[in-house]
């Protein structure tokens, strides 16, 4: 432990270096201060130093007091996006409910063209998660996380339309559809591929990313969802009703939205990694 408290004052990233002796079977404690930019560095430090991964605690703290004349500088800490990429590209149960109740609601946004309930399912939905997640697969050429966060959001989304289905059937076995009731009413950018679909599917993922970057991630999810909800219910309510041609088209735009969602996240992912060092190897 003394030679890690050498290497962390070598740094030029790590201030406030301290040894404390617990008195306890012959522990001792070591802390230090370091810099965003130069977490990845400590960790690889460690573990060629042989600190075990269960002996090591990085806490990100948020500074409150003047501000210092040399700010600090924006990085990513590589060893904490991968482990949160592999969290968030699992599909736990809670993720499910969220996606089928994001179904449940925006199949009715749908039926009565309500932009508030649609809005509502997005609000609620999860799928920034397993889409940001494949993101950084991607980038940094985990194809195992890639395969997780694909399978997760696919699932996810079949969820989402099946409750959709769901409603819709429910709703016309029992004659409870609106009057006349039609998708033709639905405004083409939920039905067709087009220029504004590609754009606004490329920002959404770029924000995602970002978002999740920050811990913004409940605050942008919106802007994810917003490419992918209106779509996989519209999916939805278009195969209870047995329109087929509307199903068709839907399915396409929710192919297009995933996969400019995941090149604009990758995009802006990638950037980062060639402005900012980063160790070699990042602890498994």
């Amino acid at each position: 432990m003394a030679a890690v408290a050498d290497g962390l004052d070598a740094l030029s990233g790590a201030r406030h270096v301290s040894v404390t002796d617990t008195r306890r079977g012959g522990a001792v404690f070591v802390t230090a201060d370091v810099r965003a930019d130069v977490a990845d560095a400590v960790l690889a430090m460690l573990e060629r130093r042989g600190v075990p991964t269960d002996d090591v605690v990085l806490l990100r703290l948020d500074s409150i007091g003047p501000v210092s004349g040399a700010l600090e500088p924006l990085a990513l800490v590589w060893a904490d996006l991968v482990g949160r990429a592999r969290v968030q590209a699992r599909a736990p149960a809670r993720y499910f409910v969220f996606m089928a109740a994001a179904g449940v609601i925006a199949a009715f946004g749908v039926i009565n063209l309500s932009a508030v309930l649609i809005v509502g399912a997005m609000a609620i939905s999860a799928d920034l998660l397993p889409i940001t997640a494949a993101c950084t697969g991607l980038v940094l050429r985990r194809l195992r996380l890639v395969e997780r966060g694909l399978v997760t959001l696919a699932s996810g989304l079949a969820v989402t339309s099946l409750l959709a289905v769901a409603v819709t059937g429910f709703l016309r076995l029992f004659g409870l559809l609106p009057a006349g009731f039609s998708l033709t009413e639905i405004p083409t950018g939920q039905t067709h591929v087009n220029a504004s679909t590609i754009l606004v599917a490329l920002a959404a993922g770029v924000a995602g990313m970002l978002a999740v970057e920050t811990r913004a991630s409940s605050a942008v999810g919106v802007a994810i969802s917003v490419t992918t909800i209106p779509a996989a219910a519209f999916l939805g309510v278009a195969v209870g009703i047995g329109d087929l041609d509307h199903s068709l088209s839907a399915l396409a735009v929710l192919a297009a939205n995933v996969a400019m969602m995941l090149i604009g996240g990758s995009s802006t992912l990638a950037v980062q990694r060639t402005r900012t060092s980063r160790p070699a190897r990042v602890a498994e």
